[in-house]
């Protein structure tokens, strides 16, 4: 089955899928219109597309078509449904015929089987149901990752950007205290000359004046000696 699935939705046509896509709805009416009053009516069966986000470019992933092809599996209902009837139409993709000739072809196949537009609209919005389930889950998953990969290393930037921020601070404190210091040094510095200054000018004062007082006495000696024998 889930080889069938892939056939469903992975190799048609992408303008095909496209054009279904935008006339589906349309066209399921239309058929539903011809038919004698249902039991259920298509015209009451609504697939909210509305917040449907418009699809990516490029090619899909493999693994995640894989996934949501699994999931709808594991949800196919018994009995004939969309399923069954997307099974018709990918049997009349190679016939030379067009696009309401098939989905109505395929409907009369459907019909042998029991099968009614309104029952294949509604079974198709539960597999869209299905669908919208597994988007939910990855979300969170995503989110989850997310909060691992990207949160959780953004707070930490946030944290080590104040840790930053306050060791530039720091560095310009100290920078202040450098030239504080820088600046005291060079005050002590010009007391200290200043001192040596104030201190060499006291020495060379009392030299002097030793000078002079044991110069008279070293004179008076000289004379004594030469004049008292």
């Amino acid at each position: 089955m889930f080889g069938k699935l892939k056939s469903f939705f992975i190799l048609e046509d992408e303008d095909e899928n496209k054009k279904a896509a935008e006339k589906g709805e349309q066209e399921q009416r239309k058929v539903e219109s011809e038919k004698s009053a249902p039991t259920v009516s298509a015209h009451d069966i609504t697939i909210d597309v509305a917040n449907t986000t418009p699809p990516p470019s490029g090619k899909p992933d493999t693994k995640f078509v894989d996934i949501l092809l699994k999931a709808v599996e594991k949800d196919n209902l018994e009995g004939f449904d969309y399923l069954e009837y997307k099974s018709s139409l990918q049997s009349l993709s190679g016939m030379d015929m067009d696009e309401a000739t098939k989905y109505k072809s395929a409907l009369a196949m459907a019909k042998t089987m029991g099968a009614t537009p309104a029952k294949l609209i509604k079974t198709a919005q539960h597999y869209l149901k299905t669908l919208e389930k597994e988007k939910s889950k990855f979300q969170d998953a995503l989110k989850g990752q997310r909060t691992k990969q990207v949160t959780g290393k953004e707070a930490s930037i946030n944290k080590m950007t104040e840790a930053v921020a306050k060791k530039k601070q720091r560095i310009l404190d100290l920078q202040k205290e450098i030239e504080a210091d820088t600046a005291k040094m060079k005050t002590m510095k010009d007391e200290i000359n200043s001192a040596v200054a104030k201190v060499q000018g006291t020495s060379d004062s009392f030299h002097y004046a030793y000078n002079v007082v044991t110069g008279q006495i070293v004179a008076d000696v000289e004379k004594m000696e030469k004049y008292l024998k």
